[in-house]
């Protein structure tokens, strides 16, 4: 048994049905959803869904109103596990942004990383795999590669 964290962008994929890697994010999520896999979020993937999905489409945002990102959330929180914030997530990224000289935006993902770590996940569904591939402590899967199996 495998312990997944789902990135935020497969999660914003899922909801927007016209987008060309809807169908890659349904599928990897519900393949390891039937199977004997762990899935979790974390809170931080529920705040930048909302972020971006309440953001107008001209700020490269879904254009949702509060209501339906708050419907988003509720499904999503009714699929995943959703592990709870502890104080040892910042110890764990102070380490992590610190180590790996990690700088603006990738910070996000770097406190990801160290909620995988507290929680002791191994694996990451992302598109981006490129931006988590320099924390050798995880192991970083593509939509495809899940897919495939």
């Amino acid at each position: 048994m495998t312990r997944y964290l789902v990135d935020t962008n497969l999660l914003l994929r899922s909801v927007q049905l016209g987008h060309s890697m809807h169908a890659e994010a349904v599928a990897a999520m519900k393949v390891l959803l039937q199977g004997d896999d762990d899935v979790y979020i974390t809170s931080q993937n529920l705040i930048e869904f909302w972020n971006v999905c309440t953001r107008p489409l001209e700020k490269n945002g879904l254009g949702m109103t509060p209501v339906q990102a708050g419907d988003e959330l509720t499904r999503m929180e009714s699929i995943f596990s959703l592990l709870p914030d502890t104080v040892d997530i910042y110890s764990q990224w102070r380490t992590l942004v610190s180590d790996y000289s990690v700088m603006g935006i990738n910070v996000h993902d770097a406190r990801l990383v160290a909620v995988m770590l507290v929680y002791g996940l191994t694996h990451i569904l992302t598109f981006n795999t490129a931006d988590f591939r320099r924390y050798a402590e995880i192991t970083v899967i593509h939509p495809n590669q899940v897919i495939a199996l």
